[in-house]
Formats: structure tokens, sequence, C-alpha cells
């Protein structure tokens, strides 16, 4: 046999992701993002003139 009529070696095989494996923690036990100030929309790093602007900005108009 010549070497031309030999086939080609079969190619490695790909790796294959990892399974998801399961997770059997409470999932409450985690924080979520509204369990801190960020996630209500607290405002960090702000002085108190741009506080009393918000404020005033955003208060209804029967509390006048």
């Amino acid at each position: 046999m010549s070497p031309a009529s030999d086939p080609a070696p079969d190619p490695a095989p790909e790796p294959r992701a990892p399974k998801p494996s399961l997770i059997f923690d409470d999932p409450l036990d985690q924080q979520s993002s509204d369990d801190t100030d960020r996630g209500w929309g607290e405002r960090t790093g702000a002085d108190s003139a741009a506080d009393l602007k918000r404020f005033l900005d955003e208060k209804p108009p029967h509390h006048l």
C-alpha cells in the first residue's frame, strides 16, 4: 500500500461542555439586587443640596 491510499487519521474529538449540575441550595439565602440600598434607587455620594433639590422636584403637588 502506498502512503496516499491510507485513510486520514480521525481528528481529535472536540471537548464537551461540562454538564450543568443540580444545586440544592436555598435560593432565599442569597442576596438579591433589591436587598441593598442600590436596588431601591438610592444614590451614593450625593450632597445635601442635591438631596433637597431631588426632594423638591419629586414632591407631589398636594404637599406644597
